[in-house]
């Protein structure tokens, strides 16, 4: 099915996402999502066929923004490994404060579907395409395994999303960068 792009969609879209990341996709009801839009039910379903799908549609209009809040900021640091490093932990600060309160929306998606649901593929893309950016950095900075280092690397990045999330400790970006930059500095001998 493809969406057209009218303004009641983008209202919809608008309010489903709202309303999924504050309270979770089970939670929240195409009622809701209608009412929050201003549109009727029939409105939803006519744009976006399913709630599954719009879903989909709210978790890949977040990956698009992050992405290009991302790409922002290794375009301004340039090919330097290290800083491009420094960029991702950053910009994933920057994001947690300004649209994460609740963590990952890719996490708590894909806490909340199953496999065969049609938003599953997003998530799980989106964690992949994090794994290969980790990769890309560790192979640029010569480690002898850039694969297994950019899955350590990955690991640092997404425990601190979820810690951030959950508010449990003050500065895990930095806390989890700097172990990052241990990890590469020592690959990169």
């Amino acid at each position: 099915m493809t969406i057209d792009w009218t303004p009641k969609a983008h209202a919809v879209l608008d309010a489903a996402s709202a309303l999924f990341y504050e309270h979770g996709i089970h939670a929240v009801g195409v009622d809701a999502i209608a009412e929050r839009a201003g549109v009727t039910k029939k409105t939803l379903y006519d744009r976006f066929g399913s709630k599954d799908r719009l879903v989909a549609e709210y978790l890949a209009a977040r990956d698009t923004r992050w992405r290009a809040q991302l790409d922002a900021r290794l375009a301004d640091v340039g090919a330097d490994p290290l800083e491009r490093l420094r960029a991702v932990f950053d910009a994933a600060a920057t994001w947690a404060r300004a649209e994460g309160s609740r963590g990952c929306a890719m996490i708590n998606a894909h806490a909340e579907i199953a496999e065969d649901h049609v938003a599953h593929e997003t998530t799980a893309r989106q964690k992949a395409w994090t794994r290969d950016l980790f990769v890309t950095i560790a192979a640029d900075a010569g480690a002898s395994d850039p694969a297994a280092l950019g899955e350590q690397l990955m690991l640092l990045h997404e425990g601190a999303v979820v810690t951030a999330g959950l508010h449990a400790m003050d500065a895990p970006f930095a806390r989890a960068l700097a172990a990052a930059e241990t990890l590469l500095a020592a690959a990169s001998r």
